[in-house]
């Protein structure tokens, strides 16, 4: 409570300052500017400053926002209103109830079970703990939808178990938190939802479709550099598992991999909408843990509702602010001057691409990744359509994209959650992570390139 207090007073302090530049943009010396260009220095400079200060997303970006509307003169009740209008949306609904079927599965210890199902599979071959790793992730992420979530329950037990049976440390955490990008690739996720909202009502269905092929692209790719790097190093194969206790780990495990296949299922056939998915999986995570597993009892429970009601206030907060921030941008014509700044580089629509992919990235390693979807999507959504694009193939292109920024540096929110649960440094495990993020990026340009990979599941179910 003592450092959100201080978050709030450090924020107002910094608002004050802004109110004196709006006024110092007011002086003579600064009115050659034109009232939109004074508008957009005074917005992206208060954001690039307060992104400098490390004060939290949220305010970086509504504060922006305030002092932009001051200086133009615009009413501040716009933002507010605007704020408002951004989660006064039926779908984001759906955000909490993914997120809290993530929380439970962490806590309910789902994902160990899908650890040792993972380890069934393919734990029999060299380096085999590090495949497990990245196999459970994509089971995970299929089920829980959040990559933090896969980082901070997968790693808390399989960086430790990697390093007893003498894998590198840095390595360990680096399979783990780039195999945990596959969370926000995967469906479901809460991430894509968001990317339906602010691109126009894009079909969920078409999106969770669409990165099937390119998650498991992602993930047997990773596997495929793990083995390499294993028998290069020698790492050890993991302990056989019997055929009756392979059984009953199956038998536990396969009503955990089920959230999965009902959310994605039910969606398919039209059962209910990925709303009604979303709840539907949040009651059967509970029924599951509390029920049959009996691995949640009412304190962890409540303890799971009280850091999911925290994470959907940040999440809310944030989606809110881009949305003022979004207006303004909108209002500024900023959209239209970047597709003029990028087209005036090149006209070829393979450069184009390439050109916003490194754009999404660079973003994506100073930047969250949430308001990053709400922000950018409206700038960059109506070039790539121009260029004939699909908005549900550059969907799962920005869901790659920003999933890479989640593993690097210097903001990276799965590298520091893993670097603190491995005890590394970011450093370290950043220079771990190179083969894993080449190949991430090899599959990126597949997406980007080849519609083929997002539109052969999703276009059946795009509107």
């Amino acid at each position: 409570m003592k450092k959100f207090f201080s978050y709030i007073f450090g924020a107002f302090m910094i608002f004050l300052l802004g109110v004196l530049l709006v006024f110092m943009f007011k002086l003579p010396v600064v009115q050659s500017f034109s009232r939109e260009e004074g508008g957009r220095i005074v917005l992206f400079t208060s954001f690039v400053l307060l992104m400098m200060l490390r004060v939290p997303i949220a305010f970086c970006l509504s504060i922006p926002a305030f002092l932009t509307a001051i200086y133009l003169n615009l009413p501040t009740m716009v933002i507010f209103q605007r704020m408002g209008a951004g989660i006064n949306a039926f779908s984001l609904i759906a955000i909490p109830f993914f997120i809290l079927a993530g929380q439970v599965m962490a806590e309910g210890g789902i994902a160990q079970k899908i650890v040792e199902f993972s380890n069934i599979l393919v734990g029999r071959v060299r380096g085999g703990l590090a495949m497990v790793n990245i196999l459970a992730s994509m089971f995970f992420g299929g089920v829980s939808g959040s990559s933090v979530a896969d980082t901070s329950s997968i790693g808390a037990f399989l960086i430790p178990m990697m390093v007893d049976q003498g894998y590198d440390r840095d390595f360990s955490i680096a399979v783990t938190i780039t195999s945990s990008t596959l969370g926000i690739i995967i469906p479901p996720s809460h991430n894509m939802i968001i990317y339906s909202l602010v691109a126009g009502g894009v079909s969920v269905g078409a999106l969770f479709m669409a990165g099937y092929i390119p998650g498991i692209m992602v993930g047997v790719s990773q596997m495929i550099v793990a083995y390499i790097i294993s028998r290069k190093r020698n790492y050890p194969v993991a302990g056989k598992v019997g055929f009756k206790e392979a059984l009953i780990i199956t038998r536990d495990s396969i009503l955990g991999l089920l959230v999965g296949v009902i959310i994605i299922a039910g969606i398919i056939f039209g059962v209910f909408t990925a709303t009604e998915a979303s709840v539907v999986a949040a009651v059967y995570a509970i029924i599951i843990t509390v029920f049959v597993y009996r691995t949640m009892n009412f304190k962890k429970l409540l303890r799971t509702f009280q850091n999911t009601a925290i994470v959907i206030a940040m999440v809310l907060f944030i989606i809110a602010s881009s949305s003022a921030f979004g207006y303004l941008l909108a209002y500024l014509k900023v959209p239209a001057l970047v597709a003029s700044a990028l087209t005036s580089i090149s006209t070829n629509k393979y450069v184009l691409l390439l050109l916003i992919n490194l754009m999404l990235l660079f973003l994506g390693m100073i930047m969250d990744m949430a308001p990053l979807i709400l922000i950018t999507t409206p700038i960059l959504l109506p070039l790539v359509r121009s260029l004939g694009m699909s908005p549900v193939q550059f969907g799962i292109m920005m869901m790659i994209n920003l999933g890479i920024g989640l593993c690097t540096p210097p903001v990276g929110t799965t590298l520091f959650v893993g670097c603190a649960i491995g005890k590394s440094t970011m450093e370290r495990v950043a220079k771990a992570s190179i083969p894993f993020y080449a190949v991430m990026v090899a599959i990126l340009l597949l997406v980007t390139y080849v519609p083929w990979f997002t539109m052969f599941l999703g276009g059946r179910f795009a509107r």
